[in-house]
Order: C-alpha cells, then structure tokens, then sequence
C-alpha cells in the first residue's frame, strides 16, 4: 500500500526558537518562545515556560547541574543516527572560498558515481546560497512528505535536498543567523528519507562556520568518510584551503583529498575569439577570428582539432600540489575551466558521456580513478 504524500511548505520550517539577540543563551530546540534559557534562576519558573514540554526538568534542574538540553542534544543525535543508518558512506565536500566551482564538482562527482551504480544522495547545506536546484535541472520542485518523512527529489537516480526547494520563488532570500542554519540542517537530517544509499555528498557553504560546525556535530557519531577540499591555483584560495585542512584535523574529519579546480582554461581552438590589438588605446581591437579561422582551414585544418590551453591564474606558488605536500594531504588532481562544462552545469546535467565536455569529464574522472573512492570505501564496508 503506498503510503500518503504531502508537500511540504516553507512555512513548514522548524528551526530552533532561540533568541536572535541573544545567542548565548542554551535553549532546547522546542522551547516556548521566550524561553529564558535553561541555566537562567527563572528556569522552569517564569511564565514564558508555562505549557513548554521541558518545563518539570527545567524547574527541577539546578543552574549549575544537569543541563536538560544536554539531555535534548543527545535525543536528536540518536534520531539522526536512526535516520543516516542506512548511509553507508557520507562524504563532505568543502572549499575556503566562494567562487571556486565546489557546488559544481559536487553535483559532478555525484552524477559520476550513479554512473557507477551506486545509490547516491545529495544534501545541499548551503543555506543561504543553494545552487542544486540550478546544478541539476530541478528548478521549480517541491518537496514531499510520507509516513516515512521528507522525500528527496530526484534526477535520474540521484535524490536531492536543498533549502531552494522550500523557496516561493528563485529570488526569495535567506537571512538567518547561525541558530536557524543549524535548526534546518538538524531537520534535514532527522526529517528526509534517503533511503539505502552507498553515498552521501554533502555540499557545504565556503568556509568554516555554522554549516560545517553544525554537519560535523550532527555526522560524527554515524560516521563520516572524509571531506574531498575543492580550491583554485591561486594563493588568495590556497590561504583559505590551510585553514579548511587545520579545521578538518581539529575536528578530526579526514582529508580525502584537494581538487584544484579551473586549472587553467581549456578550449577547442575553433571556438576561440581572435583579436588585433589597436593602434591607440582609445580605439577598440579589432576582431579578426573569420579572417583566422578561413587560414586555419585552408592551410592547416588539422589544427582545428586541437584544444588551446593557457593560465588564467597565477600558479607560480605551486598550487595545490604544493600545498597539499605542506599539509600532509592527498592531492587528487587538477580540473581546468573548461566552457562546456560551465555550460553543462548551467543546464544542470552530467558532463560524462558528452562529447563536447571530453576535456573536464576526462579530468574528472581521472581525480575519481586516482582517488579509488568506490573500490576503497565498498571495500572497506564489507
């Protein structure tokens, strides 16, 4: 019998009820409103406790004794690792900065490995940026409640979770502060049904605040894999990479290993653009790709065929590599900024199996073989 299905509505959201102005303070996920905290002398007593399920262990509770949202804390941490125990494998994907191409090698890696016939899950905690919805070409869903709890949505056979499918519309913004963040994440994990999965990636906002605290906090008692750190060549990312590893082993999260994504840009020479520099500098280039393109193909056709790859940013620091050796951690290869594959993204499919994403799904595929991911972690689980 199949069970009944609800969707679900952003109204729907139950993010903790701490006071915004007063973020000290500890209160229990489902406290009453002007809940005082439950270290405050007026715990259990005041009247903005009266009708609160945790009013009798509040009041019996001294302020220096046991914390009954310590007790709170350890009750959604058994729901979750209820939830997740069906996950065989979470996998966290990171970067210091924005900007880098991490959501997009996420929902990458992702397509990648239901390729493979694996069962893959997607969980966006980017709160305040999702960007799934766009990377997968579901734009416009909602999602759905069972008896068994929130359903992903999915493409091909892949399921996804993301705070843009509980939006009224594209453009609608998040302004939340951390309490609220960490209540949804919290939601996600207890609330969504994935199912039996052999994969869970994970994409997180840049940096090392609420969203990676709070996923760790959540996540480490059920497990998880380690965390794949996706930067660009530069060293204005790299310095922000340093500090997403020392956060990784301060909070003993394994480093799976660096991708150092548009390493370079790559380009069919036939696509390039062609110009003439001007005579002054007030005079526009002139643009001479026809004149370029006809020699091209009258004296050397062959050349036509051949991808055109230069430096975009300075890599003269050593990149990644080089960091990843400073750090003592894997480095699993570079992506170069390929167009075909922005574009891909922009439309939300795979890259693999498209021939005019040859360069980057080669690349990528290349980081995934030298990472032995699947045989590694299957392996390992049985």
């Amino acid at each position: 019998m199949m069970s009944s299905i609800t969707a679900v509505y952003p109204h729907q959201f139950l993010p903790p009820k701490q006071m915004e102005n007063d973020d000290h303070k500890e209160v229990p996920d489902n406290a009453s409103e002007h809940c005082p905290g439950t270290r405050s002398e007026d715990a259990g007593k005041s009247d903005a406790c009266a009708g609160c399920p945790n009013q009798e262990a509040c009041a019996s509770s001294a302020p220096n004794g046991p914390d009954p949202c310590y007790l709170h804390v350890n009750s959604y941490l058994v729901a979750i690792a209820e939830r997740i125990a069906t996950v065989k494998h979470k996998i966290l994907i990171l970067s210091g900065k924005g900007g880098v191409g991490k959501s997009t090698f996420a929902a990458q890696l992702s397509f990648a490995l239901a390729d493979m016939d694996y069962q893959v899950g997607l969980l966006d905690i980017d709160i305040c940026g999702p960007s799934m919805p766009k990377m997968l070409g579901l734009e416009g869903q909602t999602i759905h409640q069972s008896n068994l709890g929130w359903s992903p949505v999915y493409v091909d056979s892949i399921g996804v979770m993301s705070v843009g499918f509980l939006l009224p519309h594209p453009d609608a913004d998040i302004t939340w502060r951390g309490p609220r963040k960490n209540g949804l994440i919290k939601q996600f994990l207890k609330e969504v049904y994935w199912g039996e999965l052999d994969f869970l990636v994970v994409d997180t906002p840049p940096g090392t605040s609420d969203e990676q605290i709070s996923i760790v906090q959540f996540l480490k008692e059920t497990g998880i894999d380690g965390a794949i750190i996706v930067t660009t060549p530069q060293q204005v990312s790299l310095i922000d990479v340093r500090k997403e590893a020392s956060f990784c082993k301060r909070v003993g999260i394994r480093v799976l290993g660096v991708v150092e994504n548009m390493s370079g840009l790559s380009q069919p020479v036939s696509d390039l653009k062609y110009l003439k520099r001007a005579k002054t500098r007030r005079e526009e280039p002139e643009d001479v790709t026809e004149r370029v393109l006809a020699v091209l193909r009258e004296k050397a056709s062959e050349l036509l065929g051949l991808v055109a790859f230069t430096e975009v940013f300075d890599s003269s620091g050593g990149g990644a590599a080089k960091m990843c050796v400073e750090k003592g951690v894997p480095f699993l290869g570079k992506v170069p900024l390929d167009p075909q594959l922005c574009k891909t993204a922009e439309e939300g499919k795979s890259c693999f199996g498209r021939d005019e994403c040859w360069v980057s799904a080669s690349a990528l595929s290349a980081i995934i073989n030298q990472w032995s991911i699947c045989d590694q972690f299957m392996k390992n689980s049985n």
